[in-house]
């Protein structure tokens, strides 16, 4: 594998999965775990709009700044917003990127999608490779992603086999048109619950790390950590009454929210804008 980064501009398209829920920073931009904790409890709070979040392509579009040639720079720029729908995606961010013309765009979405059991994966994959047809052939190198292995997870592992369906077309596109492809699926390190935020549906700042270096992996360059997927140091089964009591929460606190905002035709990403609209340049850290 390479260490060297060839592209001198990258732009990151998708949810809040690439824009960053809930890897809260400070103002230093160092991660917070008391502001993540507190986030993710209260999600509507008004305070939660302010909060600055970074997240997987932040932390690769750093990984690539400090592997650009000697006085060789890298612009990054983020679209994503949370709650948005693959094809909202596409019709809202590709347009602006195929303006932009970067070297890289990592286009990640179909979550949010997955998650509605009337969805059309054989539809929404269609709107997919449009896309990547359209990136491609305005010379864009893509970075797609499959989703999440839900093993074992409470509640959303019976999303697992349109997950798989997904990810095949995800592969099948990549393969097609040559674009690279983030294995989420294959995280060993996700299946720990410690990787996710208090809505089993985010991660946490650790979680997005390893994500980032799953993304250099798909690009064929070289991890920073060797270690980065290698899974964590098992913890002892919650009792059943404790897992029972969490479940509990869960449903109360994350989905039954979020099931209401869908019956109200209602997303999180409500007349939120992208985090980062413009090409910027990433400071190198060495």
């Amino acid at each position: 594998m390479d260490r060297h980064a060839p592209w001198s501009s990258y732009l990151a398209l998708g949810d809040s999965f690439t824009e960053g829920l809930w890897d809260v920073v400070d103002d230093d931009g160092a991660p917070s775990p008391d502001l993540s904790a507190w986030a993710t409890a209260h999600p509507h709070d008004p305070g939660v709009a302010h909060l600055r979040l970074r997240g997987w392509a932040d932390v690769l579009a750093a990984h690539l700044a400090d592997r650009r040639p000697d006085g060789e720079s890298l612009h990054y720029a983020n679209l994503a917003i949370r709650g948005r729908l693959l094809p909202a995606v596409v019709a809202e961010q590709v347009p602006i990127a195929l303006e932009m013309k970067p070297d890289l765009v990592s286009l990640v979405a179909g979550g949010n999608d997955i998650l509605r059991p009337a969805v059309d994966i054989d539809a929404i994959a269609h709107t997919l490779e449009e896309a990547v047809v359209a990136l491609r052939g305005a010379g864009t190198d893509v970075l797609l992603a499959t989703g999440v292995n839900s093993h074992g997870a409470a509640i959303i592992s019976s999303t697992r086999s349109r997950v798989g369906v997904f990810n095949s077309h995800v592969w099948s596109i990549a393969r097609r048109h040559g674009a690279h492809v983030l294995d989420v699926w294959g995280m060993r390190s996700l299946a720990d619950w410690r990787m996710w935020s208090a809505d089993r549906i985010h991660l946490v700042a650790d979680g997005h790390a390893r994500v980032a270096q799953a993304a250099l992996v798909g690009l064929g360059l070289e991890p920073d950590d060797a270690a980065w997927d290698d899974p964590l140091t098992p913890l002892d089964p919650l009792p059943a009454r404790e897992r029972l009591a969490a479940d509990g929460a869960w449903l109360r606190e994350h989905a039954y929210p979020w099931a209401t905002r869908r019956l109200r035709r209602r997303s999180s990403g409500d007349a939120r804008v992208p985090k980062q609209p413009d090409l910027e340049l990433v400071t190198r850290s060495t």
